[in-house]
């Protein structure tokens, strides 16, 4: 059954293995369903979300542009590198300038979990790092997958955040970045 994807190549740097990854996956999503691919590295606004939740704030045009492709997706694909163990501070700015009370979630009054708006969809998360993966997961615990998993994309709404993890990326060879490139490709053929 054909999908309404929505890729993010959450990279700052332009031409990045982050965006190569992307651009494969989404080649390979486009044969069967409809794709939306987005480079973080194209958008300008302001990272800081000035004055919290507390006041507005003029909103740019490639973030309202972001919401209404969120909102259209079915199924949203991030790629993003782990930088010092964490997202990069252009996704995070993303995520708080777009996640906002009346898109993304709602405070409803005497509930203790706000409601949550993006119900329904699916999402993967395709982390690249310089560390080896399992030293990622089992020693430092992870924590940008389980930031953008469980505290950000299933907090407002989405019912399955699956996540892969490629690396290490500074030592790979040719071989084992055309294994990942092909991976991805068939995680986009088949959307998931």
């Amino acid at each position: 059954m054909s999908k309404r994807v929505l890729v993010l190549a959450a990279n700052p740097k332009k031409d990045s293995f982050v965006s190569y990854l992307a651009e494969a996956y989404a080649s390979s999503a486009e044969k069967h369903h409809e794709v939306q691919l987005l480079q973080i590295s194209d958008m300008e606004f302001n990272l800081d979300l000035t004055g919290g939740y507390a006041g507005e704030q003029p909103m740019e045009d490639s973030l309202m542009s972001f919401q209404d492709s969120l909102e259209w997706c079915e199924h949203l694909v991030i790629f993003v590198p782990i930088w010092w163990g964490a997202l990069p501070a252009k996704l995070k700015g993303l995520i708080d300038r777009t996640f906002l009370p009346g898109f993304a979630f709602q405070y409803e009054k005497g509930e203790l979990i706000p409601k949550k708006l993006l119900q329904g969809k699916t999402a993967r998360i395709v982390m690249t790092m310089d560390t080896p993966p399992w030293y990622y997961f089992l020693i430092q615990g992870a924590p940008a997958a389980k930031q953008l998993k469980t505290a950000t994309l299933k907090f407002v709404g989405f019912k399955s955040v699956k996540s892969k993890m490629i690396g290490p990326i500074i030592s790979s060879t040719k071989k084992s970045r055309s294994k990942w490139i092909n991976d991805v490709s068939k995680l986009g053929y088949a959307a998931n």
